[in-house]
């Protein structure tokens, strides 16, 4: 690193706190309900992006009908909370783990292992999409809390070249960069530890990608009256959901019942619906 790095002190993640509070002196107590306090703003970001963020879900939704898949794109604790949220997916909804991906510079040691530097590599995730070959029928979505890094811009560019439709995900007011057809700006302000977009960009991150998977699922027909309805029972906790998600969609059946017609559908929930749907 010969050279001066760009300066990102206009970026508003990087910007300090507008309180001035000082994290280094102050007490246990103090800081909890300092960082508390900060993330009401959370929330609120979301909700004034949904406007942005309806449309997004809306081709995300269209995508996996089609057998396409949504494909999250990120560095660092964005790139986690991408994999996250992939990784959750499967579980909740049933689905094909190949239809909801998270690739994230350094691969799955950076899930770990802070691999930082990596995401200034423009390039640095072509290889990647070059091998899942992303085209119209899929939906690409960079996280970025400061809207700057190279990885992540470079991953959207190259998904639009090949086709995809290009989203970006940011805690920072910026322009849609090269291919992003959706922008969505989840302003949170500054950090309380500056430049810490673990905290509230995190969090709002996170709360954002929940909402693109559970409303794009629920869209298709995997939720019903606010229940997982595909989900499979393969654990202690999931068998007894699963139980009384039947209970509740079958009034009057016991749990010995819902037990036994769960199992003779091989714990998959759905296919014990249809089956006590045609009984």
């Amino acid at each position: 690193m010969s050279e001066l790095p760009p300066d990102r002190s206009h970026v508003l993640t990087e910007v300090e706190h507008l309180s001035g509070r000082d994290l280094g002196s102050a007490s246990i107590e103090e800081s909890i309900e300092w960082i508390a306090e900060d993330h009401e703003q959370v929330v609120e970001s979301l909700r004034r992006a949904g406007p942005q963020l309806a449309p997004l879900i809306e081709a995300v939704v269209k995508a996996l009908r089609t057998g396409g898949r949504l494909i999250y794109v990120g560095a660092g604790t964005s790139g986690r909370l991408g994999v996250l949220d992939a990784s959750e997916c499967p579980p909740t909804f049933n689905i094909d783990p190949a239809s909801v991906i998270g690739l994230i510079a350094g691969g799955d040691t950076a899930l770990r292992t802070s691999s930082e530097g990596l995401e200034d590599d423009f390039h640095g995730a072509h290889d990647a999409l070059h091998r899942l070959s992303p085209g119209a029928d899929d939906v690409l979505v960079g996280i970025a809390a400061g809207g700057t890094t190279p990885y992540v811009l470079g991953a959207i560019e190259e998904a639009d070249r090949l086709g995809a439709v290009g989203a970006m995900i940011t805690c920072a007011p910026r322009k849609a960069p090269n291919g992003c057809r959706h922008l969505i700006v989840l302003e949170t302000g500054p950090e309380l530890l500056t430049g810490s977009t673990r905290l509230k960009a995190g969090s709002v991150t996170k709360l954002a990608l929940n909402t693109i998977t559970t409303v794009a699922f629920a869209q298709l027909g995997k939720v019903r009256s606010g229940l997982m309805i595909d989900m499979r029972a393969t654990n202690t906790k999931l068998f007894d959901r699963a139980i009384r998600i039947l209970r509740r969609l079958f009034p009057g059946l016991s749990r010995e019942d819902a037990a036994s017609s769960l199992r003779k559908a091989n714990l998959d929930l759905r296919a014990t619906i249809e089956m006590l749907e045609r009984s």
